[in-house]
């Protein structure tokens, strides 16, 4: 990989790797695990046409892989081979443990981290068992497939869920345009267009770099099994079990008076 560009071959991707791919002509990337056999688990909205039982259950297109496009209901991780997940455009893998002199030169946002990986086979258990399990509700700015890779990779989590998550490409899409907001005043100091851009552009890459999650201190390491916890899904659960334990007493006393 070269220090602007992670493209790769898929010949050297290998299991455990954070990859992604652009979208809509470089608008966005999409990430996901590749956990080896050509496959590749992701992170997308759990509904995108129908309803999410509707969607779960939809037959997948691919003709090549028996499993492409397995998920369980309710559920946005998916299972896909690595054709689909990449849907015809090109494959990069995700860089962990740069230098912050290497974050810093790739301006685009969603390329790389600070942060370090835990090993593969630690990587492949975390994506297997949130395809299994889930990982909450998608949101394009605090939980988004990025998110999903991030956490595969590091077992990372922000403390707080309000802000940004740790996506590095949404960091990039608030960063670029607050930091142009904040240096329109320099403009009546700065009489130099040159001077501004320089000025902007420094706002920015320090705001990428302050919220990547290799330097936040607002971040726990949150075994996978622990996640529903972690992230309050255990309430639903709870909930569902209530309902669950109350249906069961309900149905003792029908057959108790029978």
């Amino acid at each position: 990989m070269g220090l602007l560009s992670n493209r790769v071959k898929r010949s050297e991707i290998r299991a455990g790797d954070h990859i992604y791919t652009y979208r809509a002509i470089f608008a966005y990337s999409h990430h996901g695990i590749f956990v080896g056999d050509n496959k590749v688990v992701h992170f997308t909205r759990d509904c995108e046409t129908g309803s999410d039982d509707e969607r779960s259950e939809l037959p997948s297109s691919c003709t090549t892989c028996p499993d492409c496009g397995f998920r369980q209901p309710k559920s946005g991780v998916v299972l896909s081979c690595l054709d689909c997940f990449l849907c015809n455009g090109v494959l990069y893998r995700f860089e962990y443990g740069v230098t912050p002199t290497i974050f810093l030169a790739k301006v685009r946002g969603g390329t790389c981290t600070t942060a370090t990986s835990d090993g593969p086979d630690t990587v492949i258990h975390r994506a297997m068992y949130l395809l299994q399990n889930g990982f909450g509700n998608y949101d394009v700015f605090q939980n988004n497939c990025e998110d999903f890779a991030l956490y595969c990779k590091t077992g990372i989590l922000m403390v707080e869920k309000s802000g940004l998550g740790r996506s590095g490409q949404a960091s990039s899409m608030i960063g670029a345009p607050l930091a142009a907001l904040l240096a329109s005043p320099l403009k009546l100091l700065i009489p130099s267009t040159v001077g501004v851009a320089t000025v902007t552009a420094g706002m920015y890459c320090i705001s990428r770099y302050a919220t990547d999650i290799g330097v936040r201190t607002d971040v726990v390491k949150v075994a996978v099994e622990d996640l529903a916890v972690n992230l309050g899904w255990m309430d639903g659960l709870q909930e569902a079990f209530q309902e669950n334990e109350a249906s069961s007493a309900n149905n003792n006393q029908v057959i108790n008076l029978d």
